[in-house]
C-alpha cells in the first residue's frame, strides 16, 4: 500500500509552527505533496528531516506558489517542463517517477493559478496552464498506466464542488470554460465530451478520485475562506484533488479529506487529502 497525501499549505513555515508537522507524524504518509510552499529547498529539508526525500520546484517570484514532493523513497527521477517555453510554469508543475514493485507509479504535484476576471492577464494564465495540462495528461498515461496528478486546481468542477456554487457563477474557480477542462479530463476516454460551456473536445479518460470515492454528495470541501464562519458552517469548495488513471483508480481503498477539528486547529486554510492505493 502506498499513501499518498496532498495538500496546499499556504506557507510551509507557518504551517508547521501551528502543528502540521504533528499532523504528517500521525498519519503514514509515504508521498506527500505540497503546494504554495513559499520557502527555500533548505527550509524543507530543515522542517522534514532526513527521513524524507525532498523534490521541490520553487516560483521565480519569491514567496509565491512553490511545489515540492517528499517521499520515503528516493523518486527515480523528476521533470519540470512543462507547456510553451515561453510560458513560466515554475513553481506549479513538479513530476517524480517512483519504483513500485517493478512498475512506475508517477506523481505530480500541481498548483494551477487562482485566475481573476476574464480576459485579464491572470485569467489567460490560468487558461494556458489547463492547456498545457490536457495536453500533458495524455502523454503521462503513456508513461506509466500508474499516473497520478494531485494537488490545489483552483476548479470547482461540478455544483457539487462548492457549497456557494450560485454566487460563484461568474468567479474564477467556477467558471464554465474553466469547469469544461474537467469535463474532458474525466469523460469517457477517446469519446467526444460537450463541456458545461458548450465546447467538444475528446475525453481524456483520467479518473476523479475524491468524487468516486464520495459519490453524489456535497463536498467533502477541502478549502474554506479564512473569512467569516466559512469553515465553522463548511462552506467551502472542493478544489484539492487526486486525478488518477483508471489502472491506478482502482486500486484506491481509503480516502479522506483531513479537516481540522475546529478553526483554531487548523494549520492552513487548506485541508490535506490522502489516498490509500494498493499496489
Amino acid at each position: 500500500m502506498v499513501r499518498v497525501a496532498t495538500v496546499n499549505t499556504n506557507g510551509v513555515r507557518a504551517a508547521f509552527r501551528k502543528g502540521m508537522g504533528d499532523w504528517l507524524d500521525a498519519r503514514g504518509v509515504d508521498i506527500l505533496a505540497m503546494q504554495e510552499v513559499r520557502a527555500a529547498t533548505e527550509d524543507l529539508e530543515n522542517l522534514l528531516g532526513d527521513e524524507w526525500d525532498i523534490l521541490h520546484d520553487a516560483a521565480t517570484a519569491k514567496g509565491r506558489a512553490g511545489v515540492a514532493i517528499a517521499s520515503r523513497n528516493k523518486a527515480s527521477i523528476h521533470r519540470v517542463a512543462f507547456g510553451a517555453d515561453d510560458f513560466d510554469t515554475a513553481g506549479r508543475w513538479l513530476e517524480a517517477d517512483y519504483e513500485v514493485d517493478g512498475r512506475i507509479l508517477t506523481v505530480v504535484s500541481t498548483y494551477v493559478h487562482t485566475g481573476g476576471e476574464v480576459g485579464t492577464p491572470k485569467q489567460d494564465d490560468k487558461y494556458s496552464f489547463l492547456d498545457a495540462m490536457e495536453a500533458r495528461l495524455p502523454e503521462l498515461q503513456a508513461h506509466s498506466e500508474l499516473a497520478l496528478v494531485v494537488g490545489d486546481l483552483n476548479v470547482g468542477h461540478r455544483e457539487l464542488d462548492i457549497r456557494n456554487w450560485k454566487g460563484n457563477r461568474n468567479n474564477a474557480g467556477f467558471l464554465p470554460r474553466e469547469r469544461s477542462y474537467f469535463d474532458r479530463f474525466f469523460g469517457p476516454a477517446g469519446e467526444p465530451v460537450e463541456g458545461v460551456d458548450g465546447s467538444v473536445g475528446p475525453g481524456l479518460g483520467w479518473v476523479d478520485v475524491g468524487r468516486r470515492w464520495a459519490g453524489e454528495v456535497d463536498g467533502p470541501y477541502s478549502w474554506w475562506s479564512q473569512r467569516g464562519k466559512a469553515f465553522d458552517t463548511d462552506t467551502g469548495w472542493r478544489i484539492d484533488y487526486h486525478v488518477a488513471t483508471p489502472a491506478l483508480a482502482e486500486t484506491v481503498t481509503a480516502y479522506s479529506v483531513d479537516r481540522a477539528a475546529a478553526w483554531d486547529q487548523r494549520w492552513s486554510d487548506h485541508a490535506p487529502v490522502v489516498v490509500d492505493y494498493a499496489l
